[in-house]
Order: structure tokens, then C-alpha cells, then sequence
């Protein structure tokens, strides 16, 4: 492996001057920076990153605190903040704390101990005291989630429109037994699509029975265990609004092997308009969630803060509603008490 005092040798030039090559932060006279440029070109030379961080105290690396690696939604995340990134020559360096507090913040420690030059963090476990803490430390963008004090370094989704529009959807095609299938009540967005849920069931005079709101986990599985709990529990409704595609997918395949029919017996709608929503029998109806334009706030908002990087734009996005198969009219039948 060439050193730097190789491709000093080759291009006629000081290893000092290699290093301001490299490191593109003194001017360099275009001559001699073609020279070396061919040099380590010609030698095969790569630098040693971890000393040119050293050296520069930068690292050219963002971290990434995500709760999870599973999913399209975090799958589609990643993708498009390394892409944006890396348009910028910045790394990507993705740790999962794995919905666990303590390992989320071993997650964070280990960024840090990387020389990361900025953090993104999607997390739902960390206290927001302690991401406040955080973004005192280093640069730091929150995605998914919105901080008071904090709001300027948060890229979100206004998750109660969401809510709210689901509903509403259903009430405008006559719905007015309308259940809900939430995502755990400790989550920022779970809550906040409720609170779009019972938003537009009050603007239409409509009451919210006891029982009616079932806390799911946001898995598949816990949508059809919904269906089963409000069956439990006396509750007739001809229609759901459920708090993401997971659950509203668990829940209609239920509700077909109890014999009945999605939208003809229960209109639903999903949240989070994830890729399979296409390819379900019928299509499901669901709240678009933009996780592209959230991304690509983050990573220029980030850029901003880390490097100086001229960046402007909204960091709150509004959701919509895409219409697909699963909503109907009601018939004159509801789902009846097991």
C-alpha cells in the first residue's frame, strides 16, 4: 500500500501539500493539485479516513439512531437519507437500538464514539429531555417526531390531519358506527392519529362509544386480535379506521375468514400507504405518509447544522388520503357481538 510521502515524491510536492489536496479546506494552485491528484491516481493511493478525520476534525459521517430495521417505512427511510447524503460525499452510519431505551442510547454512544459529525435520531423510546440534552452536544435532527423547543430540528408528519382524514373519509361515505384500531398509546404518532380520529367524529356529532378505540402493537397480528376484541365486546361497526397498513391488512384478512366481505359488510383505511396497499384483494384505502420528503428535510436540515450547508424549506409535511378499495357505502348489516 503507497503513503502519503510516496505521492509526494511522485507529484513533486511536500506531504503537507498532499494533505491540503485531500482535505480541499486551503487553496491549492490547480496545477499542483492535478499533479497529486494523478499521483495518488497513479499509485492507488486511498487515504487513511480515520486520520484525515483526525486531522480535520470531521468525519464526514452522519449517524443514524433508528428504532428498528424492519419494515418498508425504515427500509424506505435509509434509503433515501443515504442517497441524499451521498450526493453530498457524507456517509451513512445506521445503528438499531431495537425499541430498547438502554440500546438505543448505546446506539447514540457509539455514533459518537465514531466521530459522527451529526446525529439523526427515529426513536420513540428516548426521553425528550434527553434528546434536548443531545442536541446540545452535537448536531442532531429528530425524525418522525416533534420536540417542544426543539421543533426547528424535527422532520415530521402531521400524523393527526392523517387521522383525521381516515375517519372523515368513512363518516362522508355514511359511516356512523366507526371503530378504531390504534397503534400503542405511548408512541407520539399513535396518539396523535387518535386525536384525528375523535377530531372528526366530534365535528360530525358523532359519539365514541367505551371500547370502541382498541390499543394495538402496530403488528399484523394485533389488527385481527382488534377485530376479535370489539367483537367481545358488543360493539356493532361497519367500518374501521386503523393506525397503520399492518394492522388494517391483519384485520381485514380476519374479518374475510369470519365470513365477511371488505368494503361490502366493513369499509376500512390503513395509515402509512406502504407498497403492499397496491397488491392486497381489494386495494387498501389508505393515509399517505410522504417518508421521502420527511428524509430529504432531514438530511438537508442536518447538512445545515453539521456543515453550513444553505438549507431551507418546510420540516412539518401534511399527509392525504389515497383511495383505493376497501371503503364503501354501509349495507344495512354491521358486524354483530361474538
Amino acid at each position: 500500500m503507497s503513503t502519503i510521502r510516496e505521492v509526494a515524491k511522485l507529484a513533486g510536492v511536500s506531504p503537507a501539500t498532499v494533505s491540503r489536496v485531500m482535505n480541499g479546506e486551503v487553496p491549492v494552485a490547480d496545477d499542483t493539485r492535478r499533479r497529486v491528484e494523478e499521483a495518488m491516481q497513479q499509485l492507488g493511493y486511498r487515504p487513511n479516513s480515520f486520520a484525515r478525520s483526525l486531522a480535520s476534525n470531521r468525519s464526514d459521517c452522519i449517524g443514524l439512531v433508528i428504532s428498528h430495521l424492519a419494515g418498508p417505512f425504515m427500509g424506505t427511510l435509509m434509503v433515501n437519507l443515504e442517497e441524499r447524503l451521498r450526493l453530498h460525499q457524507k456517509s451513512l452510519l445506521v445503528a438499531s437500538g431495537h425499541n430498547e431505551l438502554v440500546r438505543e442510547q448505546e446506539s447514540i454512544d457509539f455514533l459518537m464514539s465514531r466521530r459522527c459529525d451529526g446525529l439523526l435520531v427515529q426513536s420513540d423510546r428516548l426521553h425528550d429531555d434527553a434528546l434536548v440534552a443531545l442536541a446540545a452536544q452535537i448536531p442532531l435532527v429528530v425524525i418522525n417526531r416533534r420536540l417542544p423547543g426543539l421543533e426547528n430540528q424535527c422532520s415530521y408528519v402531521d400524523n393527526q390531519q392523517g387521522g383525521y382524514l381516515a375517519t372523515r373519509h368513512l363518516i362522508e361515505q355514511g359511516h356512523r358506527r366507526i371503530a378504531c384500531i390504534t397503534g400503542p398509546r405511548w408512541k407520539q404518532d399513535a396518539t396523535q392519529r387518535l386525536a384525528g380520529f375523535h377530531q372528526a367524529m366530534e365535528e360530525a356529532g358523532l359519539s365514541v362509544p367505551e371500547g370502541a378505540v382498541v390499543e394495538g402493537t402496530w403488528q399484523e397480528s394485533s389488527g385481527r386480535e382488534a377485530v376479535n376484541t370489539l367483537r367481545r365486546r358488543g360493539l356493532p361497526f361497519t367500518a374501521l379506521a386503523v393506525g397503520n397498513d399492518d394492522m388494517a391488512i391483519g384485520a381485514m384478512l380476519h374479518l374475510k375468514e369470519l365470513g365477511l366481505s371488505v368494503p361490502e359488510d366493513v369499509s376500512l383505511v390503513g395509515f402509512d400507504d406502504e407498497v403492499y396497499a397496491h397488491y392486497v384483494t381489494p386495494g387498501l384505502t389508505s393515509v399517505h405518509v410522504p417518508v421521502d420528503r420527511m428524509a430529504q428535510a432531514a438530511s438537508g436540515r442536518i447538512m445545515s447544522l453539521a456543515y453550513d450547508e444553505p438549507w431551507q424549506g418546510p420540516l412539518c409535511f401534511s399527509t392525504h388520503l389515497v383511495e383505493r378499495g376497501t371503503v364503501a357505502p354501509p349495507s344495512s348489516a354491521h358486524v354483530t357481538p361474538s
